[in-house]
C-alpha cells in the first residue's frame, strides 16, 4: 500500500525516493484521472510527440521505474516528480487540474509528517484500506500484521537474513507450515498473481498469519540463530504452531480456515448478506 496513493478513490502508482525526498509518480495513472481517458497511455504518447514537437523539455527529462501493472507483473514506467508533474498539468485541459494541484502539495506535505512522527502513516493507511472498502474491523487486524511482520523481519536482519529471496525463503516455510500452502500455492488458491497475500486474507487468515510470524519472531530471539539453515528451521517450528491452532479450530468448527476467496469477492459476498 505504501506505493499506492488515492486520488478521488483511484489508485496512482508512486514510488518515494529517500535519498532525493521525492515522491516519483505513474504519469499514465496520472493522466487516466485527469481526462478520463480508457486510452491513457495512447494519451501519453501523443502528448509526449506535441511537446517534443513545440520544443519543450520536459519528455526528455521523463524517466522510468518498474511499477506493477493491473495483470500484477512489473512494467517500466514513464514516471514524473512533483515539479514535473505541475508542468504536465499545464498541457491537460481538465477541470480536476487546480484539486490535483492540491492533492500533490498534500500527499509532499504528508510525507514530511510520517517522517517525523510513523504513527501518521499508519492513520494514513487505515484511511486508505477504508476508502478500497476494506472494514474496520479487517484494517485493525491489517495493521497489527504490518507491526508482526516488521518485528519478524528486524529480528531476520539482526540475524544476518539477506532482504529478497532469503526473506522469501522463509516466508515461504512459515507459509507452508501454518496452512498447508507455500505463498505461491496459497495465491493460486485466491486467484491472486502479484497482488500483497496478506490484503486478500480474512480475519482469521490474518490473525494466524500473525501467530505464525510473531511466534518465529520470539523462537529466534531466544535461540539465536547462527546461519540460514538454522532460520529455516525455526521458521518452520514458527508457522507449525500457528499450524497446529489453525487444524485445531477447523477440527471445532468444521469449516477450513484457508479461504480460496480474495478481497474484491470477500467484499461482494458480504454485499450479498447484507441484502439479504
Amino acid at each position: 500500500m505504501s506505493n499506492i496513493k488515492l486520488f478521488e478513490s483511484k489508485k496512482i502508482r508512486s514510488q518515494w525516493d529517500a535519498e532525493q525526498e521525492k515522491w516519483y509518480f505513474s504519469i499514465v495513472d496520472i493522466i487516466e484521472v485527469l481526462t478520463d481517458t480508457d486510452r491513457p497511455r495512447k494519451y501519453w504518447s501523443d502528448l509526449k510527440a506535441k511537446l517534443k514537437k513545440e520544443g519543450s523539455e520536459l519528455s526528455e527529462k521523463i524517466g522510468q521505474l518498474k511499477m506493477q501493472s493491473e495483470d500484477g507483473k512489473f512494467y517500466s514506467t514513464d514516471i514524473a516528480d512533483t515539479e514535473q508533474l505541475l508542468r504536465l498539468i499545464q498541457s491537460i485541459p481538465s477541470p480536476k487540474a487546480e484539486p490535483f494541484k492540491q492533492w500533490l502539495a498534500k500527499v509532499g506535505y504528508e510525507r514530511i509528517e510520517e517522517t517525523q512522527d510513523p504513527e501518521m502513516s499508519i492513520d494514513r493507511a487505515m484511511e486508505n484500506y477504508l476508502k478500497l472498502g476494506y472494514s474496520k474491523d479487517w484494517i485493525n487486524q491489517r495493521l497489527k500484521s504490518i507491526e508482526v511482520r516488521k518485528e519478524l523481519t528486524d529480528e531476520w536482519e539482526n540475524r544476518g537474513v539477506k532482504k529478497g529471496q532469503e526473506f522469501a525463503a522463509l516466508t515461504d516455510i512459515i507459509t507452508q507450515a501454518w496452512s498447508g500452502k507455500n505463498v505461491k500455492q496459497y495465491k493460486q488458491h485466491k486467484n491472486l498473481k502479484k497482488e500483497n497475500l496478506r490484503d486478500h486474507m480474512t480475519n482469521l487468515e490474518l490473525v494466524l498469519n500473525m501467530l505464525a510470524e510473531a511466534t518465529t519472531t520470539e523462537i529466534s530471539k531466544e535461540k539465536k540463530p547462527k546461519n540460514f539453515d538454522e532460520n529455516k528451521i525455526i521458521a518452520k517450528q514458527g508457522g507449525t504452531i500457528a499450524g497446529n491452532t489453525r487444524k485445531a479450530i477447523e477440527a471445532k468448527s468444521g469449516k477450513k480456515i484457508v479461504s480460496p476467496l480474495n478481497a474484491k469477492q470477500l467484499k461482494q459476498s458480504k454485499s450479498r448478506k447484507k441484502l439479504k
